[in-house]
């Protein structure tokens, strides 16, 4: 299963610049930092951000008010050369010279696929910056505006390029102020779409699709009404990723969605779609709403991200401390889909800096929680293998701790395992049926494949009333039996 760890390009070779005292681009970074980044458990890494940033873009950043103060609470001691410019202002889809360039971006792919570990870029299809190529050569593939809108509403437009063009945006916020609407309805933007897609597999083995559901024919007439010109018969994906696949078969597409249009999305081509009901849960839900998402259909489960932060929530070890981050931690790793982890997740990082920024702030390495991941990962790939069943965790009337706890089993024909977490701040208790039927008259040994703990267990016990669990609040089991 997918396993990917998200890092953040420009801010992870500056402090490789730092460490080594010279500049150090994706071209040739140390093979020993390579070994440490394909640790065990990993086989994907998104290098988030290698494509060349607007000049244009970072000039709006420096002068908007709210970005900036969003950078010196982030890094207090910020200058203006750390502020690199945002990776989704994209000002065309060529690897940065700063970075490296193509050839760099060659050598890292290589280095990765050396250790069996796949290479993720983004791509940015809702919008490009304002001194994109297409501005001039391609203004069809944008949405157009008229003076008349520039002047009535020009936090919502943009004069570039020789043109008038609306901004990017979500329709939920105000637009980006950096970068410049894509038209979805647009033929000639979707053959674009096409042909940059192709390009990007042609140089990586997955690509990570920034807000996807933006594009879909239902939310951008929405989005944009009549502004959009006439909604074309087929939606937008089913368009673009078969002519894509055409090309690249193999290619993993992860698409970021919002609004419960995840199977959507899948349904439109897309393999992983973020899981973010299940982030939301795990923050501020109970045990009894996580276990309910995890009632959907397996195929759907297998489609999701599963994330406890991106470059776009805050660190984990900020939001989800201690020990409830932990079983947060072991509740995505072993569920099916994919798993995402963030750059300085493992290390206990807790400021998440604007992407804009090439430098983030030093933070002391959590060490416990470095040493917990370094088993988690592991064992989670050798648990997530065969046929994955949620369990119902029973108690008595006089005990409804059992609640609290999300439990499943793993079967493959030469393994079992079960995962046991108490999604509570306090102690809880229940009794778990396994799916196992030829337990009956045998001995059984559990042992935690996070901490080697060792039980043994009558076989009849387990077939007659289930396996009896106890844990402490936050506490975790990833038994292999």
């Amino acid at each position: 299963m997918t396993v990917i760890l998200e890092v953040n390009t420009a801010v992870w070779l500056d402090e490789l610049s730092r460490r080594h005292g010279r500049p150090v681009t994706l071209g040739d970074v140390p093979g020993e930092v390579w070994d440490r980044l394909a640790r065990p458990g990993l086989d994907s890494v998104w290098l988030m951000g290698v494509w060349e940033r607007s000049p244009a873009g970072r000039e709006i950043a420096l002068r908007d008010p709210g970005l900036m103060a969003s950078f010196h609470e982030a890094l207090p001691d910020v200058i203006d050369a750390d502020i690199a410019g945002s990776p989704y202002c994209v000002r065309d889809y060529v690897v940065d010279a700063a970075l490296g360039g193509p050839e760099g971006l060659a050598a890292a792919r290589a280095q990765l696929a050396a250790r069996g570990i796949r290479l993720i870029l983004d791509h940015v299809p809702n919008h490009v910056a304002p001194d994109h190529p297409w501005l001039t050569s391609d203004p069809d593939r944008l949405l157009r505006g008229t003076a008349d809108d520039l002047a009535r509403a020009p936090a919502d437009h943009i004069e570039a390029g020789g043109g008038i063009y609306a901004r990017g945006r979500d329709p939920h916020f105000p637009p980006w102020p950096d970068v410049v609407q894509l038209n979805a309805f647009s033929d000639a933007l979707r053959e674009a779409t096409v042909a940059t897609l192709v390009s990007i597999g042609d140089q990586a083995d997955g690509v990570r699709c920034d807000m996807a559901m933006l594009m879909m024919n239902d939310i951008f007439g929405k989005t944009w009404g009549e502004r959009a010109g006439t909604t074309p018969a087929e939606d937008f994906w089913p368009y673009v990723i078969p002519r894509v696949r055409a090309r690249h078969p193999d290619l993993l597409l992860v698409a970021e969605a919002y609004w419960d249009l995840e199977h959507a999305l899948q349904q439109q081509g897309f393999d992983h779609c973020y899981d973010k009901r299940l982030y939301d849960r795990l923050l501020h839900g109970d045990a009894g709403s996580v276990r309910a998402h995890l009632d959907a259909d397996p195929s759907y489960q297998r489609g999701l991200v599963r994330f406890l932060e991106n470059h776009d929530e805050p660190r984990a070890a900020a939001t989800l401390p201690g020990d409830r981050g932990r079983a947060a931690a072991v509740t995505v790793a072993t569920l099916p889909g994919a798993t995402l982890w963030h750059e300085g997740q493992f290390e206990g990082r807790r400021v998440r800096p604007p992407v804009f920024l090439r430098r983030r702030p030093q933070e002391p390495v959590d060490e416990p929680l470095r040493d917990f991941y370094d088993r988690l990962l592991p064992a989670a790939a050798s648990v997530r293998r065969g046929d994955w069943r949620p369990l119902t965790p029973a108690g008595p009337p006089d005990n409804d701790t059992h609640r609290h706890l999300l439990a499943w089993t793993w079967t493959h024909a030469d393994a079992r395992h079960l995962v046991v977490v108490n999604d509570s701040d306090g102690p809880a208790q229940a009794r778990l049926p396994l799916p196992w039927d030829d337990l009956r008259g045998r001995p059984c040994r559990a042992t935690d494949l996070l901490t080697g703990a060792v039980y043994d267990r009558d076989g009849d016990e387990l077939s007659d009333c289930g396996l009896f669990a106890a844990l402490d609040a936050w506490g975790c089991h990833v038994l292999r039996w």
